[in-house]
């Protein structure tokens, strides 16, 4: 037999292929997603041709892409029956490093509907050598009754002879490596780990994707003895449930698509399909999850949606498709319109894909209100599980997305004794009401214990009950809502102008005494001075200016915090017994007034902590 003269490849150096097969792409998998998105384009052309030239006519049952596993020859082939290639398309093709024969079949002929060629860069077909020691392509073209052989081992260059083929369309057959300590190779021959990398990547590609599959049965007459036999199986889904119609689908279909997908493993609250055409056209279904993943609120979740391009799964997580604030968000996006770098694997940072992204956040945004308003049930469902991730979006960036957040927040109330929205209390507000007042605790029980809001409901005023440690820093963020300002519970000055007078009368009478628990205190509070907020308590904290309590609470848990404290104020009841016994003891025995305000100010600080 004469051997073929071996042709080197023609635009690049051997360097460019090593830095095609090691370095382009991040995992050695992918190869099997770029050879069946190559036998999809070559089924496309055919197809195409058929649309337009009436002397060409396929049956729907002649498109088909097999998959051929040999584990004792350690070859897998990819084999199409699409258009095919010449001796020439061959050696432009395949022998030309980043030539896509796609892309050109794109340009050459006009769009016609029902056809998306994949391949844009041609460099897909040379991701086989990561795992093959040597690519064998048998190919014949449509209309032609000569089929060529090209076989390669790498970058040492090429060979192409004219071979048999039976049919028209294209086999790539893959003699795979041996393993190494560091690779697996052996992987990529075993049925199992085959369909999942289809279903992983291929699973939407229009076309069946078949393979033998080994199935195994009861032999005839046997209650105990198989026989194993070989099935013809396809593998793929083909048709996309974000591609067919609402009208079609039931809330069911979304649901098993959802477990399919393991987005989830309970029922999502929400499913939300959308096809969107216009500056940049995609199919999207979201979901809204039911329950917070266990590691929702750490560092090591890693939110994005899937991203396809025309069915194929480019990334698993997309985290440009979704804010921080709506990472609880499941689902996938698929467009034609991404640019797309070279290895299909990562996405440019363009146009089309910040415009998707804002859609998606208008869409998710509306969702949740219509939720809200319509399903309260539902959403508070939701809201316990994503509720804080709404709030930390608030007071992430300096508030720069409190416009797109503010509405959905909800916090318990002190009158209606459950979970309400901003809007809804300021609908409740009184005429003569300044401000929306909220108490911050460990939990609703503590609040309501709390002696700083008695002087708020007394006066018949209702309170948002603040019990997670990131409330108010977000409402600090927020600032105010519909024009109305928040004001804390544990304000020094809660606006009620009514009982300043008093408190001034007080203050000025007692001077000398809040002067000097203040002195006995050293340095613990800012200042002493009469409460017109306390009833039934005989003492309370507030705090001036704007770190809360809470808030110094908070800070003081972070690492490397800077101790930074919040500035303290006694207030003392006038009116309770307990402050005649003190002033008593600051006309004979000051010793004992310094033991009363330890004591009191202890008090006050087991009743705030």
């Amino acid at each position: 037999m004469i051997e073929m003269a071996k042709k080197q490849f023609k635009a690049e150096s051997k360097r460019l292929l090593d830095l095609m097969i090691h370095s382009i792409y991040t995992h050695k998998e992918i190869f099997l997603r770029e050879l069946i998105s190559n036998a999809s384009d070559a089924i496309d052309k055919s197809y195409y041709l058929s649309l337009v030239d009436e002397k060409i006519s396929f049956n729907k049952d002649d498109f088909y892409i097999r998959i051929t596993a040999d584990k004792e020859n350690r070859t897998l082939t990819i084999a199409d029956t699409g258009i095919g290639m010449t001796k020439e398309e061959l050696e432009n093709n395949l022998g030309t490093i980043a030539r896509s024969g796609s892309l050109e079949f794109k340009n050459d002929n006009e769009a016609k509907d029902g056809v998306d060629i994949i391949g844009q860069f041609g460099v897909g077909f040379y991701s086989s050598f990561m795992v093959a020691e040597q690519v064998t392509v048998k190919s014949r073209a449509l209309n032609s009754n000569e089929a060529y052989m090209w076989q390669s081992k790498g970058a040492e260059g090429y060979t192409i002879e004219a071979c048999e083929k039976d049919t028209v369309g294209t086999e790539i057959i893959l003699n795979i490596k041996q393993d190494t300590e560091d690779e697996k190779y052996d992987e990529y021959l075993d049925e199992y780990r085959l369909r999942n990398m289809i279903k992983k990547y291929s699973d939407f590609i229009k076309y069946p994707i078949k393979m033998l599959t080994k199935k195994s049965k009861l032999k005839e007459g046997s209650e105990k003895e198989y026989e194993e036999y070989y099935e013809d199986e396809t593998l793929n889904s083909m048709v996309p449930i974000w591609r067919r119609n609402k009208s079609e689908l039931k809330q069911e279909d979304y649901e098993n698509f959802y477990m399919d997908k393991h987005f989830g493993f309970e029922k999502p609250l929400k499913s939300i399909h959308a096809s969107v055409d216009g500056v940049a056209s995609y199919n999207t279904i979201l979901y809204i999850p039911a329950k917070a993943p266990y590691d929702f609120y750490t560092k090591e979740f890693e939110k994005g949606l899937e991203l396809y391009s025309n069915g194929v799964l480019i990334m698993e997580k997309c985290a440009d498709l979704l804010p921080d604030y709506f990472s609880f968000v499941q689902g996938l996006v698929d467009s034609a319109d991404l640019s797309l770098n070279i290895s299909r694997e990562l996405l440019q940072h363009d146009r089309q894909l910040k415009i998707i992204a804002k859609k998606i956040k208008e869409k998710v945004k509306s969702e949740l209100l219509a939720m809200l308003q319509n399903e309260r049930e539902k959403y508070e469902e939701f809201y316990k599980s994503f509720g804080r991730q709404l709030k930390y979006g608030i007071y992430a960036d300096w508030g720069s997305h409190k416009e797109i957040l503010q509405d959905l927040l909800m916090f318990y109330s002190s009158t209606e004794k459950t979970l309400v929205s901003l809007d809804e209390y300021v609908s409740r507000m009184k005429e003569d009401q300044k401000y929306i007042y909220y108490a911050t605790g460990e939990s609703v029980e503590r609040i309501d214990k709390l002696p700083q809001t008695e002087m708020i409901m007394d006066k018949g005023f209702e309170i948002l009950y603040f019990t997670d440690d990131v409330d108010e820093f977000a409402i600090k963020m927020l600032m105010n809502y519909k024009e109305k300002e928040f004001k804390s519970a544990s304000s020094s000055d809660l606006g009620f102008e009514s009982d300043i007078k008093e408190d001034e009368k007080q203050i000025e009478e007692n001077k000398a005494l809040f002067d000097f628990m203040k002195e006995a205190l050293e340095g613990k509070i800012k200042e002493v001075k009469a409460s017109s907020r306390l009833k039934s308590h005989p003492v309370c904290l507030a705090s001036d200016g704007e770190l809360s309590m809470e808030m110094e609470k908070v800070l003081s848990m972070m690492p490397n915090n800077q101790n930074v404290k919040a500035e303290k104020i006694l207030e003392i009841n006038t009116n309770h017994e307990m402050f005649q016994a003190i002033k008593q003891a600051f006309a004979g025995d000051k010793d004992k007034v310094k033991v009363y305000a330890n004591i009191l100010y202890n008090q006050a600080l087991l009743i705030e902590y």
